[in-house]
């Protein structure tokens, strides 16, 4: 199928560097006159492979991905949310940063509405979103969000060594570190 395009057949490691980009291009090559579905399986392996080495090619090539999600497959909460959060990434690789954190608080309003809180998905999703409050120097956002919906979410469902959860507390920690002010004796 089409996951021949993003990973090894025989140890199931996904592609990088040049090979992923060839062989992105190769997909695309391929099914560029196929049915809608199958190519706009193409266009996101297109666009993710774009998107780790040439982010302003990409931006398009996901641009499109997405508009072709929401006509075709709208009713498929995960296929759209997964290419809006590439989307905001590619954002983030630009550094359009603005814009990408309205789109993250989009996909995470919506995340949350259709999964909930406690999903795995929610609480990734939070987590990029803190990435961008940490970013766009909303400390005391990023704060709030992480202390009183995220973090005790994460550490009841996930437990506290899970790896949403750790980046939760290092994102946490970066927004207390980098507020202007900090001190750590006023921290204990």
């Amino acid at each position: 199928g089409i996951r021949k395009w993003d990973r090894c057949f025989d140890c199931g490691q996904h592609f990088h560097g040049a090979v992923m980009v060839a062989l992105g291009w190769a997909c695309w090559k391929t099914y560029a006159g196929q049915p809608e579905a199958v190519r706009c399986m193409a266009m996101v392996i297109l666009g993710t492979s774009l998107r780790e080495t040439r982010p302003d090619e990409a931006l398009p090539v996901v641009e499109a991905t997405l508009a072709l999600k929401l006509r075709y497959f709208s009713h498929n909460d995960d296929l759209v949310f997964d290419t809006q959060c590439t989307l905001a990434s590619c954002l983030d690789d630009l550094g359009r940063y603005g814009e990408a954190l309205a789109l993250k608080r989009e996909v995470f309003a919506k995340i949350v509405a259709s999964l909930g809180i406690s999903d795995a998905c929610t609480l990734m999703s939070g987590n990029n979103l803190v990435v961008s409050l940490n970013r766009m120097r909303l400390w005391e956002e990023a704060q709030t969000l992480v202390r009183d919906q995220l973090l005790p979410v994460a550490r009841r469902t996930l437990g506290p060594d899970h790896d949403v959860t750790l980046r939760l507390n290092h994102n946490l920690a970066e927004a207390i570190r980098t507020k202007p002010g900090f001190n750590r004796d006023s921290q204990r």
